[in-house]
């Protein structure tokens, strides 16, 4: 998702879905024991890494001090983190996300130029001609299944929403094409709410890092709201996808090359060496 891709002038809302279950009330770890966990002053990295067991002996609050440096982290790592979705307006961004499933970012911005030419709102997609649709779209993958999410979604804007595209979570999910995973893109990117966006790549991040052990998606965005701060929720999720795209794969991490390795309990999926794991290392331009 690139930049300049967000209406101008668009207000920022606040937030509209219900907020995450509280905190567990367990009483928290001592001082002396997040101290222990920790190895280092906040904002820098353990002096050295943690044994099996020591992970394993990890408290909730350890937990959460370790999430929000592997965030800032993160940010140092990838500054120009951004949706990588081209798209000027709510509606471009809830079609390009559809589209992206089963599909690249790469794949879908090359779609999207004329898609938006020739479908400018929400009444273009309700009135579209499907077999012209599908064949616009054809290359991003599921077609028929996308043209008709794409065709639904305007005829359920014009009907209840005057062709806008809401900006409640709650409202979001009722329309078609749009589970949680996409409102939360929408939400995150076209109107600044906080959301918390779990793609493959996020889940299998948070998993190896054993920030939570869950798979279901919903349960990994509460799991993982908890432990990062709201306000940057969104932009953790630009940074965790990234990092998944291009150093952390699944099959082959470059753990070698990955500068929050300190902070990760899997440390050694992937080859440790300097010089190997380099080789591993993919950046923005393979993604263009």
């Amino acid at each position: 998702m690139t930049p300049g891709r967000t209406s101008p002038g668009r207000p920022t809302l606040g937030p509209v879905s219900a907020p995450y279950p509280p905190e567990s009330t367990a009483k928290p770890a001592s001082t002396s024991t997040v101290a222990a966990e920790s190895e280092a002053p906040a904002g820098g990295l353990p002096k050295r890494r943690k044994t099996a067991r020591q992970w394993a002996a990890e408290t909730p609050r350890g937990r959460t001090r370790r999430a929000r440096q592997i965030n800032r982290e993160l940010a140092e790592l990838y500054p120009d983190a951004h949706c990588e979705l081209d798209f000027t307006n709510p509606l471009e961004l809830s079609v390009a996300t559809i589209l992206s499933a089963q599909s690249t970012d790469k794949g879908v911005n090359k779609i999207t130029p004329a898609l938006f030419a020739k479908y400018p709102d929400a009444a273009a997609y309700a009135g579209a001609d499907r077999t012209e649709l599908e064949e616009m779209i054809r290359s991003s993958g599921f077609y028929r299944n996308k043209a008709n999410s794409l065709i639904g979604l305007g005829a359920a804007l014009v009907e209840r929403y005057d062709g806008e595209v809401p900006a409640r979570l709650d409202d979001l999910v009722t329309l078609p094409g749009m589970g949680r995973k996409t409102a939360n893109v929408v939400l995150g990117n076209a109107f600044g709410v906080p959301g918390i966006t779990v793609d493959t790549h996020f889940g299998r991040l948070v998993r190896r890092w054993k920030l939570t052990e869950e798979t279901d998606p919903v349960k990994v965005e509460h799991a993982v709201g908890r432990l990062i701060e709201k306000r940057d929720w969104t932009m953790f999720s630009h940074r965790v996808i990234i990092h998944g795209r291009r150093r952390c794969h699944a099959r082959k991490p470059a753990c070698g090359a990955c500068p929050i390795a300190p902070l990760c309990p899997s440390y050694g999926e992937g080859p440790t060496d300097p010089a190997v794991a380099a080789k591993l290392v993919k950046t923005a331009a393979d993604f263009r």
